[in-house]
């Protein structure tokens, strides 16, 4: 069995920290011994996990879409510990339904997170790497920022946003002559986390899309890029042959995709219309798992 990787001295800010892919890279990286300041709007769940993980983590309440959210979450970082290592921009929204049928609400607080978030983490973040000489950011994408999901249009704009943004400070960090400040983008697959709870649905049915991939594969690529510094990382086969299919044969492949995603949101139970966490925290769904392999196991179990 490989030793643990130690990252004893290193601060790591964290976005989007109270379940999920989030809350699994703060865990993993307090255990490896990093400072941790995470955010999360849930006060109550994140400022536990600071009591147990103890001085070395700092939780900041904190809504992503408010710039001044966000700058208090890089000051208390600053403060605490002086420096910032490494910057995960991974809180993410979104919702399932037509286009149309869902409230323009739901579609601009989904751009608000995702993308506005994302470039509101990348400019303190840069803008101290700059000041320091170093750093590395870690922008969380999605496959459908490489290929766009139907019933999800919004959320793939946002995806496919932060793909271009994160590609455009790359290429200015290069053309600076920064070598030692680091950018990349992780696409994971869909994975088994409470998103899918928290999710706004306008679908008329469950949120059962898979095959869902475990999230600690997700955690352990983001976390290893802090090492390996990649500027693009395509998360399992499934998201690497979406891509690559979309490149060789986009029209054929944008049908495809768009049929598979369709018949499988008909195909699972019916359930109303909600916002789910979009506007408003919700206290369910806290851990990094969502359960999602489960609950498809069972449905497929259940059409035998």
């Amino acid at each position: 069995m490989p030793e643990e990787k130690t990252r004893e001295g290193l601060t790591v800010v964290v976005t989007g920290a109270s379940s999920g892919i989030g809350k699994g890279i703060v865990l993993k990286l307090a255990e490896q011994g990093a400072n941790v300041v995470f955010c999360a709007r849930r006060t109550e769940i994140i400022e536990e996990m600071a009591s147990e993980l103890g001085p070395q983590a700092l939780a900041v309440t904190a809504d992503v879409s408010r710039e001044s959210d966000v700058e208090k979450l890089y000051e208390a970082a600053m403060e605490r510990f002086g420096s910032i290592d490494v910057w995960i921009n991974n809180t993410g929204v979104g919702t399932y339904g037509e286009f149309t049928d869902t409230p323009l609400k739901d579609l601009v607080r989904t751009i608000d997170v995702n993308l506005l978030g994302t470039m509101f983490g990348s400019h303190f973040a840069i803008a101290q790497f700059k000041r320091q000489g170093y750093g590395t950011l870690i922008n969380i994408g999605s496959f459908g920022g490489r290929v766009a999901i139907p019933s999800g249009a919004v959320y793939s704009a946002s995806k496919f946003g932060v793909a271009g943004l994160t590609t455009g400070i790359y290429q200015e960090m290069d053309l600076e002559g920064r070598n030692d400040i680091h950018v990349c983008l992780v696409n994971p697959w869909i994975t088994d986390t409470p998103w899918t709870i928290h999710a706004g649905n306008y679908s008329g049915h469950e949120i059962l899309v898979g095959p869902a991939d475990d999230p600690e594969k997700v955690v352990d690529t983001v976390i290893g890029q802090i090492d390996e510094q990649e500027e693009i990382v395509d998360i399992g086969g499934k998201s690497t042959m979406a891509t690559v299919a979309r490149k060789l044969a986009p029209s054929v492949t944008d049908k495809s995709t768009g049929r598979f995603m369709s018949d499988m949101l008909k195909q699972a139970p019916p359930s109303p219309d909600t916002s789910g966490s979009l506007h408003e925290a919700r206290a369910e769904g806290t851990g990094v798992s969502g359960d999602l392999r489960k609950r498809l196991q069972m449905k497929a179990e259940g059409e035998k």
